[in-house]
């Protein structure tokens, strides 16, 4: 693996590519630099914010390099909606495929993703009030989803170490 290139909207996929890069000691690069670092034949790993089940720039980063290993940071808990994400994205099989569970500022966003957010954050809400019984996992949702939340543990990043080290 030569480089680890991210693109982050609020903070947390950028927080994950430099834990993973301190344990591993691989450069890191936003997707801007790695265009003017690396070469096209550099392997990577990408990792990408979650936007309606599309990996952000995942298909310009496809383009300019080798992805060996695609990092999807999303509300959604560590490990779900693999499949989904791959096949939303089109990531062929032959690419590991991780999905992080991220956080949510709502400060942090701007024009069309804040108003997205708005209404995404509203439903998701209403969801959890009509559980009945929610679990702690629906609670803490809930509190971040009103009031911004980190839910970056770096235990989420174990089964990429262990792809990494294979």
């Amino acid at each position: 693996m030569t480089a680890i290139v991210y693109t982050s909207n609020t903070g947390y996929t950028e927080q994950y590519a430099k834990m993973l890069a301190e344990k591993t000691n691989l450069p890191i690069y936003s997707l801007e630099q790695a265009s003017e670092k690396l070469k096209p034949t550099d392997e990577i790993i990408y990792f990408g914010w979650l936007m309606a089940g599309a990996v952000v720039n995942y298909k310009v980063a496809a383009k300019h390099f080798k992805i060996k290993a695609v990092c999807a940071v999303g509300l959604c808990e560590t490990g779900t909606i693999t499949e989904k994400v791959r096949k939303t994205n089109s990531i062929p099989e032959s690419v590991a495929l991780f999905t992080l569970q991220g956080g949510y500022s709502p400060k942090k966003l701007k024009g069309m993703h804040k108003f997205i957010m708005s209404l995404v954050t509203k439903s998701l809400i209403n969801k959890i009030e009509k559980i009945n019984s929610p679990c702690e996992s629906d609670i803490e949702m809930k509190n971040a989803l009103i009031n911004g939340g980190s839910f970056v543990k770096e235990e989420n990043l174990a089964e990429i170490e262990a792809f990494l080290n294979n």
